[in-house]
């Protein structure tokens, strides 16, 4: 069993947990993720990994409730126990001296993002990050971004905090104006496909990290496979960042509605349970 040990509601739908998980902090790095099981009838969620603390054994997570599962994993409060956590899983981002880095973070995207962005400096980048959101209330994470950031700019959709636009606005105008070396997007699906055409445009490499539906979380299953380069790889163990030119935005987004339906009737069906008990 795996405490909680601190819980916290970041907005309306966003939430924090820190993990008892000793073995999983001494050993995660940016870009990987577990996945998180409550109970032996729960479904397995992968999360990626925001941020570790080694020397109290302890893994961040920030999650944001979707669907039925997200809103169970809600509910597990400060002393909750979770039935299983796994990991470190994936592949690791390439942490290293690029030169000038861009990276692009958008909603709950910008907890995967987090620690690149850090890793990234600690290693001697000069770092631009974009952080984007619907409004200034569900922008997370500005302060810790902004301490590991040369620059931080800030995109609205409502214009509450930072510029009124999408973060593709903002990486158009680093781009007239700075030599990026590489670049990140992390988000909706839609979003990193739009970032990787405007990075492309520019002749930057960008990764983008791919979040399919995943069960096992080892490459056995195939559920996570997503096509880049025009052959199959598993997001849980090739992934899950890949450079965005290979990917196949199509197929991607098209798996990643297939069960859309049956995601939507479960929840339905958890909030009718909730409100009768």
């Amino acid at each position: 069993m795996f405490k909680v040990t601190a819980y916290e509601r970041l907005t309306t739908n966003e939430y924090q947990l820190w993990i008892d998980a000793p073995r999983i902090a001494a050993r995660a790095k940016p870009g990987q993720f577990v996945i998180i099981r409550m109970d032996e009838t729960g479904e397995r969620i992968p999360l990626t990994i925001c941020e570790t603390n080694p020397k109290d054994g302890q893994i961040r997570i920030i999650f944001q409730v979707i669907g039925k599962s997200t809103a169970e994993l809600a509910e597990f409060k400060t002393g909750s126990e979770l039935l299983d956590v796994v990991g470190p899983l994936g592949t690791p981002t390439a942490i290293k001296n690029y030169g000038t880095v861009l990276l692009v973070g958008g909603g709950v995207g910008i907890a995967a993002l987090y620690p690149t962005v850090k890793g990234l400096k600690q290693a001697g980048n000069r770092v631009i990050t974009v952080l984007g959101a619907k409004s200034k209330d569900i922008l997370i994470l500005r302060d810790e971004c902004a301490k590991y950031s040369d620059e931080l700019i800030l995109m609205t959709d409502d214009g509450s905090i930072g510029r009124k636009g999408l973060v593709t606005e903002a990486m158009e105008d680093v781009f007239n104006r700075e030599q990026i070396d590489q670049a990140w997007a992390v988000g909706p699906g839609i979003m990193m496909r739009f970032c990787t055409q405007v990075a492309t445009k520019h002749d930057v490499p960008v990764y983008v990290s791919l979040n399919p539906i995943m069960i096992d979380g080892t490459g056995m299953c195939g559920c996570c496979r997503v096509t880049v380069d025009n052959h199959i790889r598993f997001a849980c163990v090739d992934g899950p960042e890949f450079l965005g030119a290979g990917v196949d935005w199509d197929s991607f987004m098209q798996r990643m509605r297939q069960y859309r339906v049956q995601e939507k009737q479960a929840f339905e069906q958890y909030e009718q349970l909730r409100q009768v008990q």
